[in-house]
Order: C-alpha cells, then sequence, then structure tokens
C-alpha cells in the first residue's frame, strides 16, 4: 500500500504545512477512509463526504481546540475526527466503546459538545462568542450548519440573537440542496470580501452617521443607499437578504469543494469583527457514486458494499416496526379521509412515504421543525382532522411544549407515534428514545400505549385514532417480533393488561419490547425452580389496577420497561401499590440513571442488565436478599 498522507496527520497542525495541491489529495484519502470503515459499521455517509474540504480549509487555517468549531448535528465531522488524532480509532466507528459517530467532548479535546440534534450549533456558537467578550479572550469562533438545520426554529432565534450582539463569529451554511447559479463572479466575490473587513464596515458606520447629521437631504442619502445595496445584493446574492436584514453578513455562494476557495474566503471572514455567514455549496455523498445518487439512503446507513453501493442487509424476518406503523397508517387513511400524517424531515424513517404517495396532501412533512409539526397538529385537530405525528422518540422531546399547552391541554384528537423509542444502538446517547414514557406519562389526560409486537401496534394505532384525544404510540426501532397482522384492528380497552404466563413466586410487569425479555427471562427462572407470572402491563397510562393487586400477592412484584427509571412506568406501579396499602417487596427495572452508550442494541441490554439473563439474575438476587 503506498503511503498516505493521511497516516501522517496526528493533529490539525499537520495541516498547516501542506499546499492546497496536497490538502486535494488528502480529501480524496478521507473519503476512501469514510467508505471503506462506514461500509463495515455503517454510518452518516452522504453527509460526511460532502464536507471534508470544509473540514480541510478550517482546520488548517485555525488553531484548534483554542479556537473553535461548533458542528450541527454532528453527523458530518468524519474527516473531522480523521484529522484530529483518531485515525486508528476510526475503524471502531459506531462500535460499542467505540468511536462516537457525533462529536463527544469526552473522546476529544477537538469537539466542543455533544452532538445529535439539529440546529442547536449557532446558539452554542454565540454563547461562546458571548463568553469569549466577558473573558477578553482571542478565540475564533465557527459554526457549521447545513440548509435543512438552519430552518429549524432554535436556529433562527440564534440568529436574531447574533444580529442583535454583533459578536465576530463565522457561520457556514453547508448548502447540499441548490447549485451555484452563474452570475457569481469574481466581482460579487470580491464585494463579498470587502464588506467583511473591519475597515468597512467602520467606514459603512462612520458615513452613515455623517449624513444622518445632515437633516433631511442626509437621510434621503442615507435611504437611497440602502435601497441601491439591497437591490444589487438581491440581484447578486439572492439568498442574503433575509440574514443581511438581520444584521449578518453574507458571502456569495462558494464552491464547496474548492479548497483554494474556501481558504480565500474564510481567511478574510475569520478577522471580521462581527458575525459573517459564508455561504457554501457542497454535494451530498460527493466523491462516491453510490451515496451522490442516493444521498437519502446514504443520509444513515448500515453496512453496504462497496463497489455497487448495495446495503447488506439480512434477508427475510420480521418486517420492521417502522414499516407496520406505515402500512397501518395508509390503511387507516384509506378508512377515513380526516387521517393525516406529519413528521419532521423523517418522511422515510418515520414510514410515511406509502401515505405520501397515495394521499399526498394528507402527508405533511414540516422539516426538521418539530415544534411546529406538533402545533400544526393543534390546528389540524381544531380543523376537525385527525392528526398522526410520526416522530422519533429523541427529536420529540424538543416539542414537549406543544404537546402539552398546544394539544393534551384542549384534549385535541391527535395520535404521537414515537418511532425509535428505547435503545437504538449505534448512535448512542443523543439518539436513545428513553424518556418519552416519562414525559407523556406527566401529561394530564394522555393514553401511552406500548405494543409488544407489530399486531399490537396494528391494534394500537387503530385504537388510538377510535377512541380520539391524545394518544402517545410508542414503538422500538428494527425488527419486530414475526408474529402475524390482523386482518382487522380491534379498539382496545384503555388500562387493560394481558396476563401471558402464569406463576405464583413472582409477577413480572412489562411493557413494550421488554416483554420478550420477561418471557425469556421466566423461562431461565424456571430453570431454578422459580415460576413466574409474565403480564404484558400494554399500557404505560393508563396503567392496570386489577393486575397490580394480583401481582402483589407474589412474593416479588418486577417491572421491566424501556425508559428512563426515574419517573418512569414502575415509579406509577409503586405508587398504586402504595396506594392500595400492599407490602410486597418490588424490583424496578429500566434504562438506569445515566446516559447509556452506543452499540448493538442486545450489548446494551446486556451491559445494563436488561437482557433475558440480566433480569432473572437480579430477580434472584432480590429473592435472596
Amino acid at each position: 500500500m503506498e503511503p498516505r498522507i493521511l497516516d501522517a496527520i496526528s493533529s490539525p497542525r499537520d495541516l498547516k504545512v501542506l499546499t492546497e495541491d496536497e490538502l486535494g489529495i488528502l480529501a480524496n484519502e478521507i473519503r476512501q477512509e469514510i467508505v471503506a470503515v462506514t461500509s463495515r459499521t455503517g454510518g452518516h455517509v452522504a453527509s460526511s463526504l460532502g464536507a471534508v474540504e470544509i473540514i480541510l480549509a478550517l482546520h488548517s487555517l485555525l488553531d484548534c481546540p483554542k479556537d473553535k468549531i461548533v458542528f450541527d448535528v454532528g453527523h458530518q465531522a468524519y474527516a473531522h475526527k480523521l484529522v484530529t488524532g483518531r485515525l486508528d480509532a476510526f475503524k471502531t466507528l459506531r462500535q460499542y466503546e467505540g468511536l462516537s459517530g457525533f462529536t463527544k467532548p469526552d473522546e476529544s479535546p477537538y469537539d466542543v459538545h455533544y452532538s445529535g440534534h439539529a440546529s442547536d450549533s449557532v446558539s452554542i456558537a454565540v454563547g461562546l462568542a458571548k463568553a469569549r467578550a466577558l473573558k477578553g479572550t482571542d478565540e475564533k469562533i465557527v459554526a457549521v450548519i447545513g440548509d435543512a438545520s438552519l430552518a429549524g426554529g432554535m436556529a433562527f432565534e440564534a440568529l436574531n440573537t447574533i444580529g442583535q450582539a454583533q459578536l465576530p463569529l463565522v457561520i457556514i451554511l453547508n448548502d447540499n440542496e441548490m447549485s451555484i447559479s452563474r452570475n457569481v463572479g469574481a466581482l460579487v466575490k470580491h464585494l463579498g470580501f470587502m464588506r467583511a473587513t473591519k475597515e468597512y464596515r467602520e467606514t459603512r458606520d462612520h458615513v452613515q452617521d455623517f449624513l444622518e447629521q445632515r437633516g433631511k437631504i442626509g437621510e434621503s442619502a442615507v435611504n437611497l443607499g440602502r435601497n441601491l445595496k439591497d437591490s444589487l445584493k438581491q440581484l447578486v446574492i439572492p439568498n442574503a437578504m433575509i440574514f443581511e436584514q438581520l444584521g449578518i453578513l453574507c458571502t456569495a455562494p462558494i464552491d464547496g469543494h474548492d479548497i483554494h476557495a474556501l481558504r480565500e474566503t474564510l481567511a478574510s471572514v475569520l478577522e471580521a469583527d462581527g458575525p459573517v455567514l459564508v455561504h457554501v455549496v457542497t454535494k451530498k455523498g460527493h466523491g462516491y457514486a453510490p451515496a451522490e445518487a442516493d444521498p437519502e439512503t446514504f443520509h444513515g446507513v448500515g453496512p453496504y458494499d462497496i463497489e455497487s453501493g448495495a446495503l447488506k442487509k439480512k434477508t427475510g424476518g420480521a418486517p420492521s416496526w417502522t414499516s407496520v406503523f406505515g402500512e397501518a397508517l395508509l390503511h387507516e387513511a384509506e378508512q377515513d379521509p380526516d387521517v393525516v400524517g406529519i413528521t419532521a424531515a423523517m418522511k422515510g424513517g418515520t414510514g410515511l412515504t406509502k401515505l405520501g404517495e397515495k394521499f399526498p396532501d394528507r402527508c405533511i412533512d414540516a422539516g426538521i421543525a418539530e415544534e411546529n409539526a406538533v402545533g400544526m397538529a393543534a390546528g389540524l385537530a381544531f380543523g376537525g382532522k385527525k392528526p398522526v405525528v410520526a416522530i422519533y422518540s429523541t427529536f420529540m422531546q424538543r416539542a414537549i411544549d406543544q404537546m402539552i399547552l398546544d394539544n393534551v391541554l384542549s384534549c385535541n384528537d391527535v395520535v404521537f407515534a414515537l418511532d425509535r423509542a428505547g435503545l437504538v444502538g449505534d448512535d448512542g446517547p443523543t439518539h436513545h428514545g428513553v424518556f418519552d414514557l416519562v414525559y407523556a406519562r406527566m401529561m394530564p389526560g394522555m393514553r401511552v400505549f406500548a405494543p409488544a409486537d407489530e399486531a399490537e401496534l396494528v391494534h394500537g394505532l387503530h385504537t388510538a385514532l377510535a377512541l380520539g384525544g391524545p394518544f402517545c404510540l410508542r414503538y422500538p426501532r428494527g425488527a419486530a417480533e414475526g408474529v402475524p397482522l390482523p386482518d382487522s384492528p380491534e379498539v382496545l380497552e384503555p388500562g387493560v393488561a394481558r396476563r401471558l404466563r402464569e406463576g405464583e413466586d413472582v409477577a413480572i410487569l412489562a411493557l413494550g419490547r421488554m416483554v420478550g425479555h420477561a418471557l425469556a427471562a421466566a423461562d431461565i427462572l424456571a430453570e431454578s425452580g422459580v415460576e413466574a407470572r409474565v403480564v404484558d402491563l400494554r399500557w404505560a397510562k393508563p396503567l392496570d389496577r386489577k393486575a397490580i393487586k394480583n401481582a402483589a400477592k407474589t412474593k416479588l412484584v418486577v417491572t421491566v420497561e424501556e425508559g428512563v427509571v426515574t419517573g418512569g412506568v414502575g415509579e406509577g406501579v409503586l405508587e398504586i401499590l402504595s396506594e392500595m396499602g400492599e407490602a410486597t417487596p418490588t424490583l424496578v427495572m429500566g434504562i438506569p440513571d445515566r446516559f447509556v452508550g452506543q452499540g448493538k442494541v442486545d450489548q446494551l441490554f446486556k451491559e445494563i442488565e436488561l437482557d433475558a439473563e440480566g433480569i432473572a439474575r437480579r430477580i434472584k438476587q432480590k429473592l435472596q436478599s
């Protein structure tokens, strides 16, 4: 194997001795490394391939970790990891106890924050810039954000703050959805450089003050200048106006795969004494043909064949929870014209693609704006429709206020379908959906249903739409249980559990995916002479008080949930037992009071003792104590 420049890079300082041609060669080597590793581990391929030159240009000019690069979401930061001393560990990307797929401060001093959710980078950057001003230091602050993330409300709120505060920082808008217009040439680039300089800003302010002191004639001249300036900007930089009106200078779009253009522009704007937005145009998946051709699939992908780009999926087996939900929602929409699906930039990921194809007017993608999606659902409900809001559990956390005040308070007919509930695996703590049982259960009037298999999921969605009122349906990621689907869904009675196994020694009250683990744990306990009753709670709210009272007749009541134990279903069971005056010993099992790392879900279950063996072991220990 021929020596690579990449193998000689141990820190960003090594980039400073490279020529721009050598940086271009390094960019190609980094892309090859990303493809080689992610073909085995999976990962966010398209975004990271598209941002390679941006990262190299930044690190070649900045002095990190003193200077700060804040990555939005962080799924575009693989090149950043490779040039910050993590090349040897890169093969462990997204693996158990390996490198995170996102930026992670306890993994490297070059990582500023725990990323994973969109639209937060600009807020963090302005906070860093304010801290710098208060300390009187001089580090550079750069936020890297994609065009989709910039549409999020949090990003716009931060832009407003930046425009008011006029703190020096650079925002790189990584725009991978448009092509560069031909009318952007050398003159416009020069104007962008000139306007970003301190001298330009000081002269502009001085002239404006002078003219405004000259009465009506001076004010007219100022207004004429503004109108001419805005007209010119709108002609040659048509997307700059919103940022300029917020008080943020905006450059003309530049080619995000041109190292020279990036370095030339960044060298200028990094010296500006106010906020500057650098508009960079890139191509998702750049340099790897399959990812360029299908960037949506390669946004977040499992292992794949490098030559063809074909995914290495297991053949046969049970359908995914998501696909079952998507088919069930389409069926409900076919039967009821009032059903409307809503998602937040995850139409494919939440199973709404088929609904969108058949009923495009009844399938809404709000973009990366969960608060807007949930608020929109309230409006649809007020208008007599039946919105089904399909969002990943971890992302619904961003819209808790809209769930409570805009929907639950009004007792709206709205279904919150929380995909990826529980542990999700390789994406780690920023994506585990372990808090929804707590935040959904705390809402007055909310019903919360967690199916143990895909047939229950179909019944659950039908029940949610039939009963009306706010309803939360949560289900995990990955393959379902493989049970037959019902020919016609049933309306389930709220707060009624299912007893799946008899036993008088221990009662295991399990929820959702944990039901299968509980049944397997009961088999292990039976080998030791312990007969365990297994109850599928089905409902996290309302809880089945009768099933709980009967469970108290055994020697030990055990609750098992795939959510945090603090404030979870187990605590709800304890409250009911206390109200009933029952003194039966209890054991509450779930996600412990810490953040769980990344890895295959089975590995994580074993680590926190939520696999069958762990559940059985802890029950034996409790019985013996």
